[in-house]
């Protein structure tokens, strides 16, 4: 179908989803562009003005759109990225890259064809489109369900599925008393997982396996540090984590420039993806060390918000922690710690903190603000909040 159509859908039942995705991998529907049923209106406005589809369906039917653009004949389906804020991106994706991901993240889990996979995940987004799509490679329908850990836990022990998670939802789970060795397996991405919780959920005997990966990549690609079958790591003099193989995305839609920025050739003739991510290779295993858009200036030193967080996490009296620079007159940035305490009636303090961060990175590092929050704001990614926690906000709400 060259210069095929671009439809946004929104609101859609699961399993017409699931056969309008089925038909765009295949070529015989237009290219898929999901959209949150749960997005405000104003803010579907600007997906639809940026991405410029020449449809959109909704469970009362079809409604072409003005100044339409195709998508081109490679592309199947568009993701948008950007979180709650700024410019939407669309992440065009091919059916090559989409289902050479599913193929072989099944192939490294060994989900067998009669496995079920459940989505819990909203499909407007990566994570969530995957999960249908390893289920579709296996000959198989996703089960699909709300998140309730109720529900999710009666599913774990009547089907033992395969599931995606963010390490939210794992929390959760774990809290309820949820059986997690009875699912198949437990890809946790997303966002970063505490160190307390990844092993406190593989004590119970799941099988909890990190996932790392983007729209860019049609999902996760690097499974416990170590790349996917086809998927090769690299890092840059910067130390921006770079990614190639079959499961890179085709274009940023409608931005050449971004396009080339980002999708750059190597000496070695492959094309990469040169991410926004900061990492470094331990032999054959990439470590992330946080977003390079996250790096706060303080006081002439760059520090990477994401490694503070790790640290944290690891302090008993911390149940979950984000780190962000806010302005400083004197500083430029102060390293600020949003905290969820342990035990909300002995919070830990500012100066605890900072001793326990100077024990393990340089001084510098060290929080110089603490704010204790009951809960860590994310996105519908599962991601943290990070723009609504850069302002500071009224303790334990």
């Amino acid at each position: 179908m060259p210069n095929r159509p671009l439809q946004a859908v929104t609101g859609l039942e699961p399993s017409h989803f699931t056969a309008l995705l089925s038909e765009a991998l295949e070529g015989r529907g237009p290219a898929l562009l999901p959209i949150g049923a749960d997005t405000p209106p104003r803010r579907t406005r600007e997906l639809l003005r940026a991405m410029r589809p020449a449809s959109l369906r909704t469970p009362e039917g079809v409604h072409p759109l003005e100044g339409a653009a195709a998508t081109a004949e490679d592309t199947s389906l568009v993701i948008t990225t950007s979180g709650s804020t700024g410019t939407p991106k669309g992440v065009e994706l091919s059916s090559q890259a989409l289902l050479a991901s599913a193929r072989a993240s099944v192939r490294r889990i060994g989900a067998g064809p009669d496995a079920d996979w459940l989505c819990v995940l909203p499909t407007a987004h990566i994570a969530g489109i995957q999960v249908v799509l390893r289920a579709l490679v296996n000959g198989r329908e996703p089960v699909f369900a709300d998140f309730d850990a109720d529900t999710v836990a009666a599913m774990a022990r009547e089907r033992g599925p395969h599931v995606s998670l963010v390490p939210t939802q794992l929390d959760r789970l774990l809290a309820f008393g949820t059986d997690l060795a009875a699912f198949g397996s437990i890809l946790l991405g997303g966002a970063a997982a505490r160190e307390d919780l990844l092993t406190a959920a593989r004590d119970t005997g799941a099988r909890v396996i990190t996932t790392y990966g983007m729209s860019e990549t049609s999902g996760g690609c690097v499974y416990d540090g170590v790349p996917l079958d086809g998927t090769r790591v690299d890092v840059d003099q910067e130390g921006r984590v770079l990614l190639s193989g079959p499961t890179l995305f085709s274009r940023y839609r409608l931005d050449p420039r971004r396009t080339g920025e980002h999708l750059v050739s190597g000496a070695d003739g492959r094309t990469w993806f040169r991410t926004s991510d900061l990492g470094h290779l331990d032999g054959c295993r990439l470590r992330v060390r946080g977003r390079a858009d996250d790096v706060i200036n303080t006081g002439g030193h760059k520090v990477v918000a994401g490694e503070v967080a790790s640290v944290l996490t690891r302090l008993g009296s911390v149940a979950d922690a984000v780190v962000v620079g806010r302005p400083d007159d004197e500083w430029g940035q102060r390293v600020t710690a949003v905290v969820v305490p342990d035990d909300p009636n002995v919070p830990p303090t500012l100066d605890e903190l900072r001793s326990w961060v100077a024990v393990h990175l340089p001084r510098y590092a060290a929080p110089r603000e603490l704010e204790l929050r009951t809960e860590i704001p994310v996105l519908a990614t599962g991601k943290p909040d990070i723009e609504a926690l850069r302002s500071p906000h009224t303790a334990l709400d």
